[in-house]
């Protein structure tokens, strides 16, 4: 039997092939269109990151690109002005491709450097590039740079040379953006600045080859030549003498007799639209729409919730006392100090070691990346915070450093070594950067780049993680960890007391001695480090509370499925985020790890 011949109309109809033809071209186009943008998108920003390599040289070496380390960063007046019109561009460049036609990586890539963009924008607006040094910051500490930077060829002291050739440039630079802050009302706070022509006398003091400048040339490599190491110990001198220490003594008088007698209050507030200007640093160091009305009121929350659990400490060990006596106990006891910055330094190192064993329970991936614990130099000690990290370089040829405060010992307690530790270096910052410099797929900037609420919100999440692995065993260091944590919830009282509310700066060193049991040297460092980079010191708290709310939600979600490993990959799977964008992708792990079922 021979079936009967079909119509092929009857099974597709004209109209019905014209439709799938249409869908289909529609598809297409949108593929097209999606294509053409996310291309025309990573033209911008590889454009973006190299011209950020042009403009910042001291950052290629990271790169293993050693081009840069001859130069130093323009700083003059018409640098500033002109990267303001060149992020412009970048700006305009972005704003004309289309957030519906990316995919979501893409579209992400593009709000993360509009928003970096527009933000640096802003704080040239604001004026605040004229406050363009403190007491922690600035070209007084740059002979830093000699420790993390290669010095094993001929060339290597060379570029050296010319970076100290150029730096009497850098320093005029310097005073006309201090000059112009004086004359457009945007000065830096007179407290914090009090400090740095103590810091400029002290490179001038001896002779040049006693110069931190000159540290680098102390020690040639064995196998240059006598005459090659005479002629660049000699250039060194040279310039040391001639140029570079004339160029500081300038410096120095113009801060004496210009620029302190004409330097603000404490609070930024008391600069003209100063509250305007803190509220949107507030929004920039959180990555969030809060008011510093509202962040007050929640630091003042945290430090009665920490509080309470002090008191349980102090309850535990017997100690006859409130509160107060008990960290006046903590601050003159010699049982929780070291006698010597020696010991003090093994004392790190020791716990240091103790640290990576644990990460195994937390963490599916590790970063490859190793890290050491040096000290912070002597010239930087004295007015710098307890420890920081400084991140490996891109290319290995650099390990990530922890670098610790040993002056002074006898006020550097041990209970809070292992919380200070696991917060600089792992789980904390060492874990994070290394893990984001690590990552594939990412453009450069986010790389090795990020949001000031992630990465010291994690360090300070990270400080949590201690008693999961298995530190804080005694009651002191937990009560180590409560100071900690107590720390930054004091932050959010004092930075928008006396930024936003006008504290005076007594009345901040006050509020933190009376909930703190940090020693009166720390924390009159830490106040005015906060008076001095006003709104950064808020990141850590709200960063922290925004990843534990995070945590919570996942574990009471998934219950006994709730894998933290598989967390916390994910949480540092994408480098530092801002906290909205970081609540979302965390909100769609969520959501498929329930749709997937047990």
């Amino acid at each position: 039997m021979i079936p009967a011949r079909t119509n092929p109309a009857q099974i597709n109809p004209p109209h019905t092939i014209k439709a799938s033809l249409s869908l289909w071209l529609l598809l297409m186009m949108i593929v097209s269109a999606t294509v053409a943008s996310e291309e025309s998108l990573e033209g911008v920003i590889e454009d973006h990151w190299q011209w950020v390599l042009r403009q910042y040289p001291e950052r290629r070496l990271e790169y293993g690109d050693r081009s840069g380390n001859g130069q130093w960063t323009d700083n003059s007046l018409a640098a500033f002005q002109q990267r303001y019109q060149d992020e412009g561009a970048f700006v305009a460049r972005l704003e004309q491709i289309e957030p519906a036609t990316l995919g979501h990586d893409a579209r992400i890539n593009r709000n993360m450097l509009m928003r970096q963009l527009r933000e640096s924008r802003r704080r040239f607006e604001d004026g605040l590039h004229l406050i363009a040094l403190d007491m922690r910051s600035g070209p007084q500490h740059w002979h830093s740079m000699i420790d993390y930077l290669p010095m094993e060829t001929e060339q290597d002291y060379l570029d050296w040379l010319s970076r100290l050739r150029a730096l009497p440039d850098q320093l005029v630079n310097y005073q006309g953006l201090l000059q112009e802050g004086v004359t457009g009302n945007r000065t830096q706070a007179q407290i914090v600045m009090a400090r740095v022509p103590a810091q400029i006398q002290s490179l001038l003091e001896g002779s040049a080859t006693e110069s931190p400048f000159y540290k680098a040339f102390t020690a040639l490599p064995p196998h240059f030549e006598p005459d090659q190491r005479g002629q660049l110990q000699a250039e060194a001198t040279r310039i040391i003498e001639t140029e570079l220490n004339p160029a500081f003594q300038e410096l120095l008088s113009f801060l004496e007799e210009t620029y302190l007698p004409a330097a603000r209050a404490p609070g930024i507030g008391s600069l003209p639209g100063g509250k305007q200007i803190y509220s949107h640093l507030v929004q920039r160091f959180t990555t969030t729409d809060m008011t510093p009305d509202e962040i007050h009121e929640i630091g003042l929350q945290e430090v009665e919730r920490i509080r309470r659990d002090m008191e349980a400490v102090i309850a535990e060990v017997g100690f006859q006392g409130d509160m107060a006596a008990f960290n006046t106990f903590l601050r003159t006891d010699p049982q929780f100090y070291y006698d010597s910055p020696e010991a003090l330094l093994e004392g790190y190192q020791a716990v240091s070691k103790r640290l990576d064993p644990g990460l195994v329970k937390l963490f599916g991936k590790l970063p490859r990346a190793p890290y050491g614990v040096r000290a912070i130099p002597d010239e930087e000690a004295p007015d710098t915070t307890t420890a920081y990290y400084m991140r490996p370089a891109i290319d290995g040829s650099r390990p990530g450093w922890y670098y610790v405060n040993l002056h002074r010992p006898e006020v550097r307690p041990k209970f809070e070594m292992e919380v200070l530790s696991v917060h600089e270096s792992v789980p904390g910052h060492h874990l994070q950067i290394s893990l984001a410099q690590e990552l594939t797929g990412l453009p450069e900037f986010r790389r090795n780049g990020g949001f000031t609420a992630f990465i010291e919100g994690w360090g300070l999440y990270s400080e949590r993680l201690g008693y999961d692995m298995g530190l804080y065993t005694d009651p002191y260091s937990r009560y180590g960890q409560l100071i900690y944590d107590m720390w930054r919830a004091v932050r959010l009282v004092v930075d928008t007391g006396i930024h936003y509310f006008g504290w005076d700066r007594q009345r901040a060193i006050d509020y933190f001695l009376a909930n703190a049991a940090k020693s009166e040297a720390d924390i009159i460092n830490e106040i005015d480090r906060y008076i001095g980079w006003p709104g950064q010191a808020l990141a850590y708290k709200i960063g922290q509370l925004k990843m534990l709310e995070l945590r919570r939600e996942a574990e009471t979600a998934l219950g006994d499925a709730f894998d933290i490993r598989a967390f916390h990959d994910e949480l540092l799977g994408a480098g530092a985020l801002p906290l909205d964008v970081l609540e979302h992708r965390m909100d769609t792990w969520l959501e498929s790890k329930l749709a997937a079922g047990p």
